[in-house]
């Protein structure tokens, strides 16, 4: 005998809350969260915060250590951008949990580049990313603490400032990834206006001075001039660039570069500009390649 059961009509919307209340904390459950982390730079006297992507398997994986990706903001932003300008704000915590991948947004600034400034002392991010955070996630999380679980990637600034830390310590990451980077420091090759070159040497004078007095230092720490640090390392490399973006002509640049050096590396172009839309479709790309990578060299975590 079959017995049902009707629920009186002012039952119904109650129990649909409190099944979809169910299924929303069933969700969450299942999802990537993120930390906030204040990170103190002896280097600079002061203390930067930084977002932590933990995909949902680390509460309950306790024996596993997990890969970081290093994951760079543009000039003019800060650690927060990537995971409050995409126009879908889930993506970095569905990509944690794709790939159980701890993803980190540091703090640089503005306008750092990632260096080690010679003329402002308040400008250390090439020592901060490099020594200082590394530091603090490895100790307060469960990380594969060494190169082989550890890949870096940013936009713009962060594009160059990825492919610039580890050209230059290739004893930190396994690879490397830029989206729409910033490739070239210098003037070279560039047609300012007047009020474009005021614009220019108020940004840049605070971090490697004058660009007229010291040329040079523009050129030395620019990704375009790490080409032969780049052949020695033989890292994995991934670079992108939108067909409508003003940097497409430098990414092409090093692209040829590379090409004429023999460098393996994965180069891209397609449709889009410098918008978070175009960051947005290239991340996973980057995060696809970097993994395998990390997959490679048996750091990753299975699901």
């Amino acid at each position: 005998m079959t017995t049902i059961i009707t629920l009186p009509p002012t039952m119904l919307p109650f129990r649909l809350l409190l099944l979809a209340c169910l299924l929303l904390t069933a969700t969450a459950a299942r999802a990537a969260r993120v930390d906030t982390l204040a990170i103190p730079s002896a280097a600079m006297h002061k203390t930067y915060r930084a977002a932590v992507v933990l995909p949902a398997s680390y509460a309950k994986n306790k024996k596993a250590n997990y890969p970081v990706l290093y994951l760079l903001h543009g000039a003019w932003g800060h650690f927060s951008d990537w995971l409050n300008k995409t126009p879908d704000k889930q993506l970095l915590h569905r990509l944690a949990d794709q790939y159980n991948l701890i993803i980190v947004n540091p703090e640089g600034e503005t306008f750092s580049f990632y260096l080690n400034s010679p003329v402002s002392p308040d400008s250390q991010f090439e020592t901060y990313l490099t020594q200082e955070i590394i530091q603090k996630i490895d100790q307060t999380y469960r990380t594969v603490a060494d190169r082989k679980g550890r890949v870096i990637a940013g936009l713009s600034m962060g594009g160059h400032g990825a492919l610039y830390l580890s050209a230059r310590h290739p004893d930190l990451y396994c690879a490397a990834g830029s989206m729409s980077g910033a490739l070239d420091l210098t003037s070279l090759n560039r047609k300012l206006s007047p009020a474009d070159a005021a614009q220019r040497a108020k940004l840049w004078t605070p971090i490697l001075g004058s660009e007229t007095d010291n040329p040079e230092r523009f050129a030395a720490n620019s990704v375009i001039s790490l080409v032969d640090q780049m052949h020695r390392n033989a890292l994995p490399l991934i670079f992108d660039c939108g067909v409508d973006d003003g940097l497409i002509d430098i990414n092409r640049e090093l692209h040829r570069r590379l090409v004429y050096s023999h460098i393996p590396h994965d180069y891209t172009e397609r449709p889009g500009a410098h918008t978070w839309e175009y960051w947005q479709t290239a991340l996973p790309y980057q995060v696809l390649f970097l993994t395998n990578v990390l997959q490679a060299n048996g750091t990753t975590v299975p699901h």
